[in-house]
């Protein structure tokens, strides 16, 4: 058989072929060099994915008061860390659903998503189709940065599949869950349940689980905050895509979609005791660091008590209220339209709070005004201002009140959409409280101002104040405690003390004299002479050495004057040295803190009471007894009437520039001060017991609440106390006898 050549022609196409076969190789290696080359370099300087064994994302610090309620909080990233099951699955499945359908299901990549998204950008001619899974968002977000260049995109894939390789599904919805970013300086699924809905997110309903979910692709655009209508658009847009994936049934989706935005936003924690909140800050990072105390999730076991803060809240802003009201109208209004801001535009710091409960006072802008009185919005409310809310003026609204102006009010009642005010007014007073337990020297409440956003200097530790006759216990304190009996006597007259300043010649507030009076009454009535008397006597070193036993340490100079209060001295000192009295000559040091554990739970540190002997027993209980009477017949009169053992001491200073009121129970001690921060008059008769016993009063009355039938310790026999409760004194009006 004759066996063909092959032609020349087959020959070449053979040559050709296998050039071509052989270049493609080459190129399909070179392409697979080059590949493996750019994920060398790509994955050179990635991070360690084992890191995240340990990760743990920055956290709140949490503040919580004596009975567990949470009071305030510190936080870089405001995120509350959650496990998988504290997720429900209608917040998984929503989030799923609009995010990453197939996250159960790729591993880490999805490819046709890619492949979708990269001819949508091409057939747009713009980036406008995001492919990132949950996972890859998962690892920009933790390792990253946000920039969309390639490279950044090829090292969110290889660390996607990583982490896809090394953790399980239910881990990476985890670690996403907590970590993402949804406005509103929240971070993380259950603290944005807690902010928007005051809830934890195991509670959330479809319609809210949607809205969380529909977040995370553009936080500030779909804040329903600031942007209700797109949030609501979002929301309908992820309840779809669960319908659409079996997730929820059509009447579901329904029902869901009708639904308006609901949201409850959570208070600001730390606006119910910001002055406290703002010493133990300041405490914590001095000792942790402020990394350690707004990033470590650290828990602050702290003395407060809600329920009395909020009392001491109340009756300072209603003290500041009545003083106000007694002084008539003022104005000097603060107008929007006059400093050229659109009243429409205009948002007070005070309406960020949107469901402030009735007894808040804020401010409200005037709008208009109609036949009823002064129309006002507070943020998202309206009301009117009736001229009955306003009578106490004596003045017309419409004379007194102008269009953008910003007024004073205090919500009286917001009941099915309808809100009522009181007009009200700030002229710059302002009045301090701290409220400790004697026990223990616990915190329970403490006002530091009128409005810690307006101003965050704390009155009541770190205001040095001329402290009036509420310094006077300490003269007879020291009388008491070397010998003297309270039914000793002492004459009451005109005197004139040779002082290294020259002749001295003090006088009583009323201006009269009594002649010999008793220790008791000379102090119950406040009686200035006896107690220069006492102090000259004792020498004014001596007394000063007392008030240092009583923990006082500001600075007191020695002279005379200093016996009727001319010593600056803070609310604080001066409270818990009062808190020694009922406490048989005990002084526990004040604290704000019991315990800080760290995130694991593990104590870092524990407090325990201070204590320190100041006076004997005999002495505490005899002074007890003696300031008892300031309440029964003195110038605390106006406090009799309470069903409760107490006693106390008022203040004033001269000029009516401080007015105090520091008192106690057997189990509590509340001192109260009021005045201006400049050394300024508070007005005429503006007394300790006519400015600062009211509020004193109103507190107290909430802390007692329950103890009518607690006393103060025994009296010892031998100290002629036996007509203590039967003085012959008449009762006198509020602030008589009160020394300058």
């Amino acid at each position: 058989m004759e066996t063909l050549s092959p032609t020349h022609a087959e020959v070449a196409g053979r040559k050709i072929v296998g050039r071509v076969l052989f270049g493609m190789l080459v190129l399909i290696a070179a392409l697979v060099g080059a590949t493996a080359g750019l994920l060398l370099v790509y994955s050179t300087n990635l991070p360690q994915i084992e890191e995240l064994q340990h990760y743990r994302p920055s956290t709140i610090t949490e503040l919580y008061d004596a009975k567990g309620r949470v009071v305030g909080s510190f936080a870089l990233q405001r995120r509350v860390i959650a496990s998988y099951d504290d997720y429900p699955p209608v917040l998984r499945d929503a989030l799923v659903s609009i995010e990453d359908k197939d996250f159960y299901a790729h591993s880490g990549i999805n490819f046709w998503r890619i492949a979708g998204a990269a001819y949508r950008d091409i057939a747009s001619g713009g980036k406008v189709q995001g492919a990132s899974t949950l996972t890859m968002q998962l690892a920009r977000n933790l390792f990253l940065s946000p920039d969309r260049s390639f490279y950044r995109k090829i090292q969110e894939a290889l660390l996607a599949i990583q982490m896809e390789r090394r953790f399980t599904k239910p881990q990476i919805f985890t670690l996403y869950a907590n970590q993402i970013f949804l406005g509103s300086g929240v971070y993380g699924f259950q603290a944005a349940s807690e902010y928007y809905f005051s809830k934890p997110a195991a509670k959330l309903t479809i319609a809210e689980a949607a809205l969380l979910a529909g977040l995370p692709k553009a936080p500030g655009y779909y804040s329903p905050i600031l942007h209700p209508e797109r949030a609501l658009k979002r929301r309908n847009l992820v309840i779809n895509a669960m319908l659409e994936d079996g997730k929820i049934t059509a009447q579901q989706a329904l029902e869901a979609k009708d639904r308006p935005l609901q949201l409850t936003l959570q208070h600001d924690p730390n606006s119910l005791a910001p002055y406290f909140i703002e010493e133990v800050r300041r405490y914590l990072e001095a000792k942790y660091g402020s990394s350690e105390v707004h990033e470590g999730g650290l828990r602050v076991y702290t003395s407060l008590d809600v329920d009395l803060q909020k009392a001491a809240n109340r009756a300072v802003l209603d003290g500041l209220a009545a003083y106000e009201r007694r002084h008539g109208w003022k104005g000097k209004l603060f107008n929007v339209i006059a400093e050229g801001i659109d009243p429409a535009r205009y948002q007070d710091p005070d309406w960020e709070d949107t469901d402030p409960s009735p007894g808040t006072y804020l401010h409200a802008l005037v709008t208009g005004f109609n036949a009823d009185g002064a129309k006002l919005r507070l943020g998202t409310r309206t009301t009117t201002l009736t001229q009955a809310d306003g009578a106490w003026t004596n003045r017309k609204l419409a004379d007194i009140l102008a269009v953008g102006d910003l007024v004073y009010v205090k919500l009286l009642s917001s009941d099915a959409g309808r809100t009522r005010v009181s007009l009200e007014q700030n002229s710059g007073a302002q009045g301090a409280l701290v409220a400790l337990d004697n026990d223990s020297g616990e915190i329970k409440a403490l006002v530091g101002g009128r409005n810690f956003d307006e101003s965050k200097f704390d009155r009541a530790i770190h205001a040095l104040r001329q402290v009036g006759s509420s310094f006077k216990p300490y003269v007879y304190t020291a009388a008491i405690d070397q010998g003297a009996s309270p039914e000793d006597t002492i004459v009451d007259l005109p005197v004139t003390f040779a002082t290294s300043a020259g002749p001295y010649s003090p006088h009583n507030y009323d201006g009269k004299f009594e002649g010999s009076i008793t220790l008791r009454r000379a102090l119950a009535q406040s009686r200035n002479i006896p107690a220069l008397k006492l102090a000259e006597k004792l020498t004014i070193h001596t007394v000063i050495e007392y008030t240092r036993r009583f923990g006082i340490t500001s600075n007191i100079p020695e002279y005379l004057p200093v016996a009727l209060g001319a010593a600056e001295i803070t609310l604080m000192e001066q409270t818990s040295a009062f808190s020694a009295f009922p406490n048989d000559g005990v002084r526990v040091a004040p604290r704000y803190i019991t315990r800080v554990t760290d995130y694991e739970g593990r104590v870092l540190e524990e407090d325990f009471p201070e204590v320190k002997d100041v006076i004997s027993a005999r002495t505490a209980r005899i002074m007890t007894s003696m300031l008892r009477e300031v309440v029964l017949h003195g110038t605390a009169a106006a406090a009799a009437k309470m069903p409760y053992a107490i006693a106390g001491k008022t203040g004033t200073t001269n000029d009516f520039t401080d007015a105090w009121f520091v008192g106690f129970s057997p189990s509590m001690t509340c001192g109260v001060w009021i005045g201006y921060d400049e050394k300024k008059t508070l007005g005429q008769k503006e007394t300790g017991a006519r400015a600062a016993l009211p509020i004193w009063m109103n507190f107290m009355s909430v802390a007692l609440a329950g103890k009518e039938k607690e006393v103060f310790q025994d009296l010892p026999a031998d100290a002629s106390l036996q007509a203590a409760e039967k003085l012959d004194t008449p009762d006198v009006a509020p602030g008589d006898g009160e020394a300058h």
